[in-house]
């Protein structure tokens, strides 16, 4: 690793959003599929590198809930890679010490069975895991997460365990999927663009 980085100053958690794989496609003149299959050294490089300089969250943008409108094809892709992706790489990352997290409506039933099932057995089996939590933001919308918590928290209220005038900044947060996730000090576009993309 560089001697020239700060150990002191490495951010707590790092938000990667994943980009660009399909647009590079387009230039090779190569499916967009295959953009996607060349992206998963580089991801596995970056948990690396983070692993390597002591990042205690990375959260890598996966599949937003817009992504579920790109062409079906490119989606059936995606939803077997990730389960392939699972299955090849989560005895690596357990053992170093990597809990695996997934943000997101696990529960949308667009999401293959298979996938759902290695999702419920990586974070199962990585639960225990504590040199670094990887999440996945899958299904995920920045927005979503905030309605899902706001419903949480309406349920509360509802069945009389909390009051309206006890929901706050906290109440909220405790509310969303991963609470005891702290907020990201730095999240990188990997294609270089300047947008969030409901992050």
């Amino acid at each position: 690793m560089d001697d020239r980085i700060d150990r002191d100053r490495v951010p707590r958690h790092i938000g990667i959003i994943m980009d660009g794989n399909g647009r590079w496609a387009n230039v090779q003149n190569l499916p967009r599929i295959a953009g996607h299959a060349r992206g998963e050294p580089a991801l596995f490089d970056t948990i690396q590198g983070a692993l390597e300089l002591g990042v205690e969250w990375l959260t890598v943008y996966a599949f937003s809930t817009e992504n579920w409108m790109r062409e079906s094809d490119e989606v059936d892709f995606l939803m077997h890679f990730n389960a392939d992706l699972l299955e090849r790489r989560r005895d690596e990352l357990d053992a170093q010490g990597v809990a695996i997290h997934f943000i997101g409506d696990k529960a949308d039933p667009r999401i293959p069975d298979d996938l759902k099932e290695r999702i419920r057995v990586s974070e199962e089996r990585t639960a225990a895991n504590t040199t670094m939590h990887l999440v996945f933001a899958f299904s995920y919308g920045g927005r979503l997460e905030i309605v899902e918590a706001t419903k949480r928290l309406a349920a509360r209220v509802e069945a009389g365990e909390i009051a309206v005038a006890d929901i706050d900044e906290a109440a909220l947060g405790a509310a969303m999927y991963l609470p005891e996730m702290p907020e990201p000090e730095l999240i990188i576009r990997s294609s270089g663009e300047q947008r969030t993309s409901n992050f």
